[in-house]
């Protein structure tokens, strides 16, 4: 094991493992390793490594290497092109076969004759590798002896994860630490991290990394010169050996920053000559560079607005230069006025991107993604599924999740972000009927769309333990397995991730799950209530202010006075937002009856003694969840003390001092928000607790 950092889920522990009732049925074939054809790629000598090393890991004996299948139990590996014709006429269905794809694989075992041998057969190499590390996490989980027929292939086509790292070796968002890519305005020479990182992020399936900020500082607009490519292909080529296509943030005004244009007008002929120019310069360096991904006229950012174009004119620019190679423009809708002024209670900061792009439906090319937030406001604790989805028939749509937690307490706090996504996913759109999902949509199911797919900003810095909280690691692997399969449930997915990170021991694993599972509840009961938001110190975004925001431009309200508390969002007296909803959801949010309590303060304003569907009032709803959310806290830290002697010393201490932290934060939230809304409504705890006046 590398000591300068955490090896996460991927560490094989072969002490614990090696002799468990489990295991033990398969030794004999773990012994050699049958390669069912010629070292095809990169990508396969990396499978075949992963499947040599990972055994010998957990063993304690390097397999043998061989290119023949002989009698005697055995493991053989190779695409399903190679094995095929040679070992599974016989076992395996055609029709079955065709449902691996090309990313797909299947795990099998078969034994006829004197021959007796597990096969990993991938679609592709890149299939392979996926199976392999399945197979991997099977052993390491104890379920290989009773899990070895089965058929894998990804929902998702597209599979990302957006770093917003800067060249300066900071990151934008970040809370684990300094970028893995750059360091003093250039990208390391020592790749060895990064490679450990693609390996990660290649074992949960990620097949796409954007490697810089969506915010192109001026550093960063040259990556795409010939002074930078060189060294960006040197991280291509590491994540090209995991089967991970690079990506790259471009400015939109990057023909005026690099100093050869004094414009960057969609529409004019030099910039669009300019474009195709960079990007042939790019591909000759790098020949599968995926391509640009692209925040414009959004926070300040430089956009085809400013040249009185719209969001197609500026997309299909650069869409046009990257079409001869393949490329994709990922072209994000986070585009609203963050220049406006809270009197103003018609401008709706949740009504942008719909606003925005749904006029624009077919006019995109066809290389071009629209890449939208879940929610229509920002990664917050709870909102509603961006209206987006499903509105638009002929434009390519990419979901945008976010892993690294800015609302959902910055890495210091434990937030299980899975339950949250799977809700988003399971949102029935109706955009074509019932049963138009979020998860179908986004996969290309609803409208044949011709690239779609998940990304989200990533969690990872150079910390020792990656994601500057043990229990956050959690989140990117769920990230990757949910995307591969939205099928698996949030339990599913922590219980092998728990399982694989600290072992088999019951009590670790039963404290961990319900620290993962209670987590999200927990964190939104003593933050922001009922789907109001924000209410966090501006711009750090970390810690309670309930009017941080309330008097800004960036346009994040929650209305609250003397009286009561809410956004109307409705059509019949407010911003109008709930029209931009089908059918029986813009009915269901438009009502204060059938309205979600959990969502109410987003659509409505209401007053403090409002019912709820629980029987509480508004106000009371608030004192006893920010009391309970503490409470959750405080259980968390005597259930983890009682794993000391469970625990290594170093990930005990550092859960036990990221909780304490975590009760602290919570303490505060609860006695800061109870304080204030006990001021403005002057209504009492029912329980007499104590609430500061």
């Amino acid at each position: 094991m590398n000591s300068s950092y955490d090896q996460a889920w991927l560490q094989v522990d072969g002490s614990s493992l090696k002799h468990a009732a489990a295991i033990k049925p398969l030794e004999s074939y773990l012994g050699k390793i049958v390669t069912a054809q010629a070292v095809s790629s990169q990508v396969f000598r990396t499978a075949i490594e992963e499947l040599t090393t990972g055994i010998a890991l957990l063993t304690g004996e390097q397999p043998f290497i061989s290119e023949e299948i002989e009698t005697g139990p055995c493991l053989v590996a190779g695409t399903l092109g190679s094995i095929k014709g040679k070992l599974l006429d016989a076992s395996l269905e055609a029709e079955e076969a065709g449902r691996v794809g090309d990313e797909g694989y299947i795990i099998h075992r078969v034994v006829r004759g004197d021959q007796d041998y597990i096969f990993i057969a991938g679609g592709s190499d890149r299939g392979l590798l996926y199976g392999v590390f399945h197979f991997m996490r099977l052993l390491q989980t104890g379920q290989a002896n009773e899990a070895l027929d089965l058929i894998e292939h990804p929902k998702y086509r597209l599979r990302m994860v957006n770093q917003w790292d800067n060249m300066d070796g900071t990151i934008e968002r970040g809370y684990a630490g300094g970028s893995i890519f750059y360091k003093d305005h250039t990208i390391v020479s020592d790749l060895t991290r990064v490679r450990a990182y693609a390996r990660m992020l290649a074992s949960v399936g990620i097949n796409g990394i954007t490697i810089n900020n969506v915010n192109v500082h001026q550093t960063e607009t040259k990556l795409i010169t010939p002074q930078l490519l060189p060294d960006v292909a040197r991280v291509a080529e590491v994540f090209r050996d995991y089967g991970i296509v690079l990506y790259l943030s471009v400015n939109f005004a990057a023909p005026i920053e690099l100093g050869d244009m004094s414009t960057a007008d969609p529409l004019e002929p030099a910039v669009q000559n300019w474009w195709k120019q960079k990007a042939a310069d790019i591909y000759r360096t790098i020949p599968d560079f995926g391509g640009f991904l692209v925040k414009a006229d959004s926070e300040n950012r430089p956009g085809p607005f400013t040249y009185g174009r719209h969001h197609a004119d500026g997309a299909n620019m650069l869409a046009e230069a990257l079409e001869p190679y393949g490329g994709l423009v990922l072209w994000r809708c986070f585009v609203y006025d963050c220049h406006q002024d809270w009197r103003d209670r018609q401008t709706d900061r949740a009504r942008a991107a719909y606003d925005h792009f749904k006029p624009l439906d077919g006019k995109f090319k066809d290389n071009v993604i629209l890449q939208i937030k879940n929610g229509p406001m920002d990664f917050q604790v709870r909102e509603p599924v961006s209206p987006l989805f499903g509105a638009m028939e002929r434009t390519n749509q990419l979901l945008e999740f976010q892993i690294t937690q800015e609302y959902t307490g910055q890495q210091r706090h434990v937030c299980y972000l899975i339950p949250q996504w799977k809700e988003v996913l399971e949102f029935d759109t109706l955009c074509q009927g019932e049963g138009s999902k979020v998860k179908d949509i986004v996969a290309g199911q609803v409208y044949p769309y011709q690239h779609s797919g998940i990304t989200a900003v990533s969690n990872i810095g150079d910390d020792f333990n990656w994601t500057g909280h043990y229990l956050a690691q959690s989140n990117l692997y769920g990230y990757g397995r949910l995307l591969w399969n939205p099928e698996l449930t949030a339990e599913e997915i922590g219980e092998e991730w728990t399982r694989m990170t600290f072992g088999p021991d019951p009590d670790v694993m039963r404290t961990v799950m319900d620290m993962l599972m209670e987590s999200w509840p927990a964190y939104e009961n003593y933050t922001s209530p009922l789907g109001v938001g924000w209410m966090v110190v501006p711009h750090v975004h970390y810690g309670p202010d309930v009017d941080g925001y309330e008097y800004s431009t960036w346009g994040t309200y929650h209305f609250a006075d003397r009286d009561g508390i809410g956004v109307d969002r409705t059509q019949a007296t407010g911003t109008g937002y709930t029209g931009q909803y089908v059918g029986a959801n813009a009915s269901m949010y438009e009502r204060l009856e059938t309205c979600p309590d959990e969502l109410l303060l987003f659509f409505h304003h209401v007053p403090y003694t409002h019912v709820l569907k629980s029987g509480k009032t508004v106000i009371q709803h608030i004192y006893d969840t920010h009391f309970a959310g503490v409470e959750q806290v405080e259980q968390w830290l005597a259930r983890w003390d009682a794993l000391e002697h469970k625990l290594d010393p170093q990930r005990f201490l550092h859960v036990k001092q990221r909780l304490l932290e975590q009760l602290e934060s919570a303490k505060e939230w609860r006695d800061v928000i109870n304080t204030y809304f006990y001021r403005k409504s002057g209504i009492g705890d029912e329980h007499h607790r104590v609430i500061y006046s």
